[in-house]
């Protein structure tokens, strides 16, 4: 028996042996790890030659990785009783034409998509039609209020709608005022009020205001759906402590609706913890309106991930990634 140190620790092993001998008797795989004996690397074609002896310094070292495995299970969006497996939902406008808006829907992988509600061109009554384009019986078909400014106009809208093509599932926005586009919430609240009654299942359009946004969801609403900046400006999330707020507050799905410029932007909307992201201009305004459907779709998957996930926690000094323990 000899006494030697390994890996900085003094053991008693069978010997003098040879460097094969001796990681045979530590039950380590020579084919797996690197041996220094006295400071010197020794090659492991010389494993069978090079012996070891009383006192001598050995280090033995493996790669190493972290984290723990796990099993993604998976991660359905639920508005309104109805599971989706996309979180993203985008608009159907700005587009050039049909054939764009519908390839850009495909590349977005959506299963949910806005629609306006407009007169018919009676003096063109073969104009093309999105239905001819999007089929309803495999995209679900969201009406909205786009362009109300009352709840008048909005409720006789969506009845209009759900005349048109049976749709329960609605998108209520009441805007304010051309400028800012921003929600009027007491005309929101009252139309709000009037299509619940009528069994409507209403997806929200408001402000970040937590108040307001708790209000819509006690009232009965299927969804809120908070501004992160405003429409079609392409600004990113502005207020991402009050999104965090309304996400606390409201029992239903929070989706950030406007204000989304990039991927990165929706991105961030899903890693504060919103269960989705609702875009239009972003997509269809960009260079290459495919291409940025794409990655609304992996940025929105992404941020999901991360979320679900865990961020790690901010910290003020560095904090190396490699363990210490087993330092040669």
């Amino acid at each position: 028996m000899i006494d030697l140190t390994i890996n900085g620790e003094m053991r008693r092993i069978s010997g003098p042996c040879t460097v094969r001998d001796l990681l045979a008797e530590l039950g380590l795989d020579s084919r797996k790890v690197a041996l220094e004996r006295n400071r010197e690397i020794v090659p492991k074609g010389a494993y069978d030659t090079v012996r070891v002896g009383a006192g001598d310094q050995i280090e033995i070292v493996h790669f190493i990785g972290g984290g723990n495995a796990s099993t993604l299970k998976a991660d359905t969006f639920t508005v309104a009783g109805k599971q989706y497996t996309s979180r993203l939902i985008v608009g159907t406008g700005k587009y050039k034409n049909f054939e764009e808006t519908a390839r850009a829907i495909e590349a977005s992988g959506a299963e949910i998509v806005t629609v306006a509600v407009r007169r018919v061109n009676v003096t063109n009554p073969k104009e093309p039609m999105l239905v001819d384009y999007v089929d309803p019986k495999k995209v679900t078909y969201l009406p909205n209020t786009a362009g109300c400014y009352s709840a008048d106009d909005a409720v006789r809208t969506l009845r209009l709608a759900r005349e048109a093509g049976g749709w329960n599932l609605v998108k209520l926005e009441v805007l304010g005022d051309q400028k800012t586009l921003y929600p009027n919430m007491p005309e929101t609240v009252a139309a709000a009020e009037v299509l619940l009654k009528e069994g409507f299942e209403v997806m929200v359009y408001c402000s970040d205001d937590p108040i307001q946004a708790k209000r819509l969801a006690d009232m009965g609403c299927a969804a809120i759906m908070p501004l992160g900046a405003p429409i079609g400006s392409g600004l990113g999330i502005q207020n991402p402590v009050q999104i965090r707020l309304i996400i606390e507050a409201v029992g239903v799905p929070v989706l950030v609706d406007a204000g989304v410029g990039t991927a990165s932007d929706a991105a961030v909307a899903m890693e504060l913890g919103c269960d989705g992201v609702l875009m239009n201009t972003a997509i269809a305004e960009a260079k290459d309106p495919i291409r940025m459907a794409r990655a609304m779709k992996l940025a929105v998957e992404a941020g999901r991930l991360a979320y679900l996930s865990g961020r790690m926690p901010k910290k003020k000094y560095a904090d190396p990634s490699s363990p210490l323990s087993g330092l040669i």
